[in-house]
């Protein structure tokens, strides 16, 4: 435990080492500031701009933004769909996979282009190399970048003085081009030499040691995995995911798809601090972040070290059940909770076979779905818990709340509450739909409590745009296809909306001046408050849900 210890606190220092530099480099991007490799994309993101025909100048109120968020993602979400239903017709098909059917396609095409990256089918059996290349890995470009923009673009709304929230169009571009393509070409780089493949090649027959033959799928799995972490997207070439010794062989990528996974989330925070001019607010905002997350990842560290009682009992300590040797209980735990507080959806071990208290934080870290979270996600959730925490706050000393010398008023108010209520209905409702429908129900392949969470992680993962799943549940039937694709457009947008409303609303107010009275929001006493709101809140509306589910089971196995 003490060595599992060890390499869990080496990853984080270094994701911590990161946050400052790549946090001050993309405040450098999204500011329009100058950097060393301006000669490098200037031209070339110029050349993008004219084939749009747009001007880079041009900026967009609140509701052009959202204009411009809804019909680019609309367009490309039909584009994967067409994709998928015909890629048996389309060229790069080497295995000749057949078309996916309807409602698999609206599932998958909804789940990538909003950086869900939810999987009902197995990658090497379900895709040919096209659409792993259009459906897959294009649009974890396109969603991930998307979700920097909004967040971007809310942050503008906080400190602007007018209803100017940038330019959509070209915030995607210097997202992709800037980060996410530089970054991913490195790590691609990176994971060849590991040994992941790098093919356009078909699969190939093979004989074991045992004299046995076997089909070997191989791919562009590098590509995919390098933009899949990086763009906190989850998903995989293969339908073991990141436990796939060609998507994760050795414990160093593995290291490095944890660090690739948290290093954007954790550095815009610090950079919301460095936009807004107030570092200690980054700071205070990242505090609470961290705090809930190192909490977290004790308990499932902790957790699956000390395994089931039963097995203990019989001198088999620890829980090594759905995981892969060459990680142990240590990578494979720092993995759960990275991978589930920044809605990534990769993993590298069977979530079903985590101890209870294992499985409720990856549930816990979706439903909060504040701790770093994905591209831009858990940063403006975050910033949702903050507004409500100073609103909460405002009332109890009977004062106008304020924030960045905002004031918070009903609007804004009316507007978090939506955009933070809608994440548990879509998420209980569709859990409960799915309880007392007979086919849903058979879907379920354990009964109990077991089974209860089997449900409940699908639609959580889904509503949080994570994409990762719990294991057990056959997920490919026309219910869930459909019922998870609605989850996650509901959860992806009508988020967005509600964001983007808010900071059109705060961007056209005056700025008020700082007295006696203002309720500072970046001392280490908020950041406390921020913690106590966040966990009473989450306490309050899944509590009810992870009783009847992990907490329930954990106390099961303990008798």
């Amino acid at each position: 435990m003490s060595m599992g210890f060890v390499q869990v606190a080496i990853t984080l220092i270094i994701i911590m080492l990161l946050v400052k530099p790549v946090g001050s480099y993309l405040v450098k991007v999204f500011q329009h500031e100058k950097t060393a490799l301006d000669r490098v994309f200037g031209p070339f993101e110029r050349l993008l701009y004219r084939l749009m025909g747009i001007r880079e100048d041009e900026a967009m109120g609140w509701k052009k933004y959202v204009a411009a968020v809804l019909l680019s993602n609309f367009v490309m979400m039909l584009l994967l769909y067409l994709v998928l239903r015909f890629q048996s017709f389309l060229p790069l098909n080497p295995d000749g996979i057949a078309n996916m059917p309807a409602g698999q396609a609206f599932n998958t095409a909804v789940s990538f282009i909003t950086n869900t990256n939810w999987q009902s089918y197995s990658g090497e059996n379900g895709l040919s190399y096209l659409s792993q290349l259009l459906a897959i890995t294009f649009p974890m470009f396109t969603s991930a970048a998307t979700g920097f923009a909004i967040a971007v673009a809310f942050i503008r709304g906080l400190v602007g003085r007018q209803d100017n929230l940038g330019n959509f169009y070209v915030d995607i571009t210097r997202g992709i081009t800037r980060v996410f393509l530089p970054l991913s070409f490195l790590v691609a780089l990176f994971f060849v030499f590991q040994g992941i493949p790098q093919t356009f090649q078909g699969a190939v027959d093979a004989t074991t040691l045992e004299g046995a033959q076997q089909t070997i799928t191989r791919g562009l799995v590098a590509t995919l995995e390098s933009i899949k972490h990086i763009g906190t997207n989850g998903g995989g070439w293969f339908g073991t995911n990141s436990a796939h010794p060609f998507e994760n062989p050795t414990p160093l990528t593995n290291m490095i798809e944890i660090i690739c996974m948290m290093l954007l989330p954790t550095a815009l925070v610090y950079a919301f601090g460095l936009m807004v001019k107030n570092k200690k607010q980054g700071w205070a905002v990242f505090g609470a972040m961290g705090l809930i997350f190192l909490v977290m990842l004790t308990v499932v560290f902790v957790s699956e070290y000390k395994g089931v009682p039963a097995l203990d009992a019989v001198g088999y300590h620890g829980n090594m059940e759905g995981k892969e040797v060459r990680f142990g209980e240590s990578q494979s735990a720092l993995f759960t909770a990275v991978t589930t507080a920044a809605t990534t959806g990769s993993v590298n071990n069977m979530h079903e076979s985590l101890t209870p208290m294992g499985g409720f934080v990856a549930l816990a870290e979706m439903m909060l779905n504040n701790v770093f979270g994905g591209k831009g996600v858990g940063l403006l959730n975050g910033l949702l818990y903050l507004i409500l925490s100073v609103f909460i706050c405002g009332l109890m000393v009977g004062r106008t709340p304020e924030f960045l010398g905002k004031k918070i008023e009903g609007k804004e108010v009316k507007l978090a509450a939506i955009a933070l209520l809608i994440h548990p209905l879509i998420i209980l409702a569709p859990t409960a739909l799915a309880l007392a429908t007979p086919t849903a129900v058979a879907s379920i392949a354990n009964a109990g409590t077991h089974g209860l969470s089997e449900v409940l992680y699908a639609f959580t993962s889904g509503a949080a745009n994570n994409g990762s799943a719990f294991g057990g549940l056959t997920a490919n039937t026309d219910f869930y296809n459909v019922g998870i694709g609605l989850v996650m457009l509901f959860g992806r947008y009508i988020s967005i909306i509600a964001m983007l409303a808010i900071a059109g609303s705060l961007a056209v107010k005056r700025v008020v001046p700082v007295t006696t009275g203002t309720l500072r929001t970046n001392t280490p006493l908020f950041t406390g408050i921020l913690i106590m709101i966040i966990l009473v809140i989450g306490a309050l509306t899944f509590f009810p849900s992870l009783a009847l589910g992990p907490i329930a089971e954990h106390l099961a196995m303990s008798h």
